[in-house]
């Protein structure tokens, strides 16, 4: 199985595709109708996100063992160590391998029903990501990745310390780093430099989600942990009450947040789509990220 590292590493940039564990049967069609839309694309992996409760991680598990088994993409697993014992998270672990995932996004997760709730570790369970990274290190030849935060993990005391943690997690074993969202490219490439400042020269991509309704404005403050900025504002604030002046503005403005970052040498970008696809094909197409693969 290639790893998202060998996808990272070539010629010309990436992108890559994250969505959500489907909910019933109707989510499920939606989720393989984006998938399969993306699949033409050839993007460079694509992660299923890691449910709080047991069925959701149940759907999550068998949506990502679908890909690997159905489909021409490069499958990465997300696994948390919320409510996880070590025995559980083994099994899980060995599970993916043995469906052909070998790519593993390793978080610690959020306490369950309120992300900024306090942390409780299972009492035969992890604490911290770079335990999870050494865990998966351990039980086979796996690429692991961890999160990033641009404006910090809400618990961090600041920078500093965030940066810390994300740099232990790498030298923990983890391959590279994916970036929570952000409003400005030079909130990821701040974070870029506070990293290689530490010496470590990790592969970091870049979290975008294309703009396209005031929903997925308040998404991205909720998962950034950061307010709109200025200059977000007057781009979209002119489109209030216009739904497709809004979602043009949008999609532009996440655009050029790319356009800015491939000229600054990241290896990719990854995609938060929320089990949509269009609005994020209409982005990479117009960055030329999937050139000629379209064409097949």
């Amino acid at each position: 199985m290639t790893s998202v590292l060998e996808r990272l590493a070539g010629k010309t940039p990436a992108f890559s595709v994250e969505f959500f564990p489907p909910r019933d049967a109707a989510d499920e069609q939606v989720l393989w109708r984006a998938i399969r839309e993306l699949e033409a694309l050839d993007p460079a992996f694509v992660s299923i996100t890691y449910g709080a409760g047991g069925s959701g991680r149940d759907r999550t598990i068998r949506a990502t063992g679908r890909v690997a088994q159905e489909t021409t993409l490069v499958p990465m697993a997300h696994l948390t160590a919320v409510d996880h014992s070590v025995a559980e998270l083994r099994n899980v672990i060995g599970w993916y391998a043995a469906v052909g995932v070998r790519n593993i996004l390793a978080l610690r997760g959020d306490p369950p029903g309120d992300p900024n709730g306090e942390w409780t570790a299972h009492p035969q369970g992890l604490n911290y990501a770079e335990e999870l990274v050494r865990l998966c290190r351990e039980l086979g030849d796996f690429c692991v990745g961890v999160a990033a935060f641009p404006y910090g993990h809400p618990r961090s005391a600041d920078l500093d310390t965030d940066t810390e943690h994300l740099v232990r997690k790498l030298r923990a074993g983890a391959d590279f780093a994916i970036a929570q969202l952000f409003f400005e490219a030079d909130d990821f490439l701040r974070l870029r430099d506070r990293v290689v400042a530490r010496g470590c020269d990790a592969a970091l991509l870049p979290g975008l989600m294309p703009l396209t309704t005031p929903r997925t404005l308040a998404k991205t403050v909720e998962l950034s942990g950061a307010p709109v900025p200025d200059s977000v504002a007057r781009a979209l604030d002119p489109f209030t009450g216009d739904a497709a002046g809004f979602r043009r503005a949008g999609v532009e403005l996440v655009t050029r947040m790319g356009e800015r970052l491939l000229a600054e040498g990241v290896p990719g970008l990854h995609f938060y789509t929320l089990n949509r696809s269009k609005a994020t094909r209409e982005v990479v197409a117009d960055l030329g990220l999937a050139p000629a693969r379209t064409t097949a």
